[in-house]
This record gives structure tokens, C-alpha cells and sequence, in this order.
């Protein structure tokens, strides 16, 4: 079944509508939170430290993977969308007051996160749940597609609403979307896998056991965490800071951001009918794109170019994510999907905020450009870290197959 035929599929219908405006609402957020902060008067210092809250709740994946595998997937994922647009509604009053309290932004960035990462390693193995293994390929890249409409709408329209509106419309928009997200993903049929659940340390114990079993997946859980650095970094304290520094407007970085969600829908599309020979390869490369459009900024080229970039990006994170969660879906029980998923990329969302903290600071002393080209340098040696551990990881199992073929022979 191809990916376009799976639209009319009522068992994914639900989640690709919830999916495409829950996309759309992370863009509006995206662009809101830090333009309004701009707009209201808080410096970089207070933007990154926001940044950094909303990162912050990074370990909870570990609890939104053990959630994800114990209960229905999609009661989880509608729970975190409901907490979102309450707390977005709030954070959308907090932008019509410029007095606000830095602290009190902070806190709703932590809810934000929390519900985030509560969200993030649930919905990456809800497509196991609805479909059968022979259609698990395409359906990834489907909802690769959607959400990268809803970014691409998102991103474009928030820039406007912004512009003309203000940022406290954009947030009451994503809390909009996210409640009707919400409603869709509780009409889905998810089964209840799990008759007997052991505890909840016992649970994160058996998803490490399935993570730390493959080289492969700690290559990829490095050089991810890699990306999303850069990523968090360029869209939540870099980017915007370099556009108004340089005379250019959110409507313009909102179109840029769109361009980046233009390309993981190119991506998306890509995925559907590549199938490499060695896809942990080939996504590991790819991610190293996600540095580009900082090494455009760091340089100072027109706008032009860093939106060709985030086209750029946006292709090879679309194009990695199916060619991951594909190999997942094939290596593991449906059962430990969203565990194991979120031990590969709790590295990266815990070190985010770290990173956001320290980039405020940086960019106020040597401007965004120093920041973005620093940060474009660790995820070219991301990648090269992260392919050596891969060779390490084949050499190893390789010697492992001959010493036991030596075994048989002997015996």
C-alpha cells in the first residue's frame, strides 16, 4: 500500500488530521513565544533562559516511553495535547502583558516541555499500533508528510499573524489547534498490547537492555543529539536574534522556518520509495545538514540562503526520521517501541537546555553569528564520532560471528 492510499485508511485517518494541526500549532508556538519576548522587551539572556525551561523536562521522555507502552497510546498523546493548550492559552495572556515575570514564563515553558516530552517517544510508535509491518514504511513517511504541511502552514502563517496580530494571538492559536488535536486522537483504535505490567523501573530496565544491545543506535542517538542542538539553538535564541539584529522581520524568519518544514516534506516524500542499503548510515550523514543553516548564519549570508539551507535540512531530518523509525519497527517488539525510542534520544533533549543556557550568554558577548558558527562545528564531529562508533560496532559484531563460527567448526 502506498503512502497516498493510506490517506483514505479510516484506522490513520484521525491521527494524520491530529497530526497536521498539532504541526501547525509548533510552528505558531515556535515563532510566538520568542518574538513576543523580543517585542515585550526581555533580552537574550531571559530568552534563552525560557528556552532552556521548555527544554528542560528532557527526562521525562523516559516517563512518556513507559507511559507510551503501559496505557493506549493515543490516550497518552491526547493527555500531553490537552495540557498544551492549556498551557499555551496562558502563555498567550502572559504575551499581552509586557510586565510579566521572567520566572513566570519559565514555569509555563517547563509545562510546554513537559508535555512535549511526554508527547515525543509516544506518537513516534503509534503507526505500529495501526498498521500492519508491510505498511509500517510508508505510513512513516505519511506522517513525516503530514507534519511537515502543518510546520510549513504553521511557520508561514505565524510570521503574518505575528506581524500583524501580535504574538499573543499566535499562541492562542496553537492552543486552539492543539485541543482539537486532542479530540481526533481519541477517536483512533489503539489496542492495549500489555495485559501484565511489570513496574515502571523494571520497564525503563528492559528498554535499555534493547537500546544498549545495538551499536547502531547509540551512533544515532549521538549524532542526534548533535541535531537537535542545533536545531533548538538556531530557532530559539540564534535565529531570531540574528534576523532582528540584521534589520529582518518574524515574517521573514517565519517563512525561512517554513522553508526548513518545505524540505521535510520534500523529504517525506523522498523516504517513501528510498530504501537504502544501509539506512543507519545514510541517516547518520544526513543529520549533519541540520548544521547548515547555522554555518549560513554564522557567515552572514542574505536570507535567501539560509531559507536554502533549512530547504536542505529539512529533507535530510525528514528523510533520517522514516529511515529510523523504519529500522526500529524492524528490530523491535511493537511492545518496547516507545521505551527503547526514548532512551535513543533522551541525550539529546536532556543536553538541550543546557546548550540554550549557554547560548544566550554567548550570543550577547560575541554575537549570534560566533554562536551559530561554534555550534555548526560540533555537528560535523558529531557525525565523524558517530560513524567511527558505528565502524567500532560492526568490527565488534563481526568478530563476535567469526569467534563463534570458529566455536561450531571446533566442536
Amino acid at each position: 500500500m502506498t503512502a497516498f492510499r493510506l490517506l483514505s485508511n479510516p484506522a490513520v485517518a484521525p491521527l494524520l488530521a491530529a497530526r497536521l494541526l498539532s504541526s501547525a500549532g509548533l510552528g505558531f508556538g515556535q515563532v510566538a513565544l520568542v518574538w513576543g519576548m523580543k517585542a515585550n522587551g526581555y533580552g537574550a539572556s531571559a530568552i534563552s533562559l525560557v528556552a532552556a525551561c521548555k527544554a528542560l523536562p528532557a527526562l521525562l521522555i523516559l516517563a512518556g516511553g513507559v507511559l507510551g507502552d503501559r496505557f493506549k497510546r493515543h490516550h497518552v498523546l491526547a493527555a500531553a495535547e490537552l495540557t498544551a493548550s492549556a498551557t499555551w492559552l496562558a502563555i498567550g495572556v502572559c504575551l499581552l502583558d509586557g510586565r510579566t515575570p521572567t520566572a513566570v514564563l519559565c514555569v509555563l515553558a517547563l509545562l510546554s516541555g513537559t508535555a512535549f516530552f511526554v508527547f515525543l517517544p509516544t506518537v513516534r510508535g503509534i503507526v505500529a499500533d495501526l498498521l500492519p509491518g508491510a505498511e509500517r514504511h510508508a505510513g512513516n513517511a505519511l506522517v513525516g508528510q503530514t507534519e511537515a504541511v502543518g510546520a510549513l502552514v504553521g511557520l508561514a502563517a505565524a510570521g503574518a499573524v505575528v506581524g500583524s496580530f501580535g504574538a499573543a494571538s499566535a499562541a492562542v492559536l496553537k492552543a486552539v489547534l492543539c485541543l482539537v488535536s486532542a479530540a481526533l486522537l481519541l477517536r483512533l483504535k489503539v489496542p492495549l498490547r500489555r495485559t501484565k505490567a511489570p513496574g515502571p523501573i523494571s520497564e525503563l530496565a528492559a528498554g535499555w537492555k534493547h537500546f544498549a544491545a545495538h551499536p547502531w543506535m547509540w551512533a544515532t542517538a549521538l549524532q542526534f543529539t548533535a541535531a537537535v542542538i542545533a536545531t533548538a539553538t538556531l530557532t530559539d535564541v540564534i535565529g531570531p536574534l540574528f534576523m532582528s539584529e540584521h534589520g529582518r522581520s518574524a515574517r521573514t524568519w517565519g517563512i525561512i522556518g517554513a522553508c526548513e518544514a518545505f524540505g521535510a516534506l520534500a523529504g517525506a516524500v523522498l523516504a517513501v520509495r528510498w530504501k537504502p542499503r544501509r539506512p543507519v548510515t545514510v541517516g547518520i550523514v544526513l543529520l549533519t545538514f541540520a548544521g547548515a543553516p547555522l554555518l549560513a548564519v554564522g557567515i552572514t549570508t542574505p536570507s535567501p540562503v539560509i531559507a536554502a539551507t533549512m530547504v536542505a535540512s529539512g529533507v535530510a531530518k525528514a528523510v533520517f526520521l522514516v529511515l529510523w523509525l523504519t529500522q526500529l519497527q524492524k528490530t523491535l517488539p511493537v511492545e518496547m517501541l516507545a521505551r527503547v525510542n526514548s532512551w535513543s534520544i533522551v541525550p539529546a533533549y536532556a543536553l538541550a537546555p543546557i546548550a540554550l543556557l549557554l547560548v544566550g550568554p554567548l550570543t550577547e558577548a560575541d554575537g549570534p553569528g560566533h554562536a551559530a558558527l561554534a555550534i555548526a562545528t560540533t555537528t560535523l564531529l558529531a557525525t565523524i564520532a558517530a560513524l567511527l562508533v558505528l565502524l567500532l560496532g560492526a568490527r565488534a559484531a563481526n568478530r563476535r560471528e567469526e569467534d563463534a563460527t570458529e566455536l561450531l567448526t571446533a566442536s
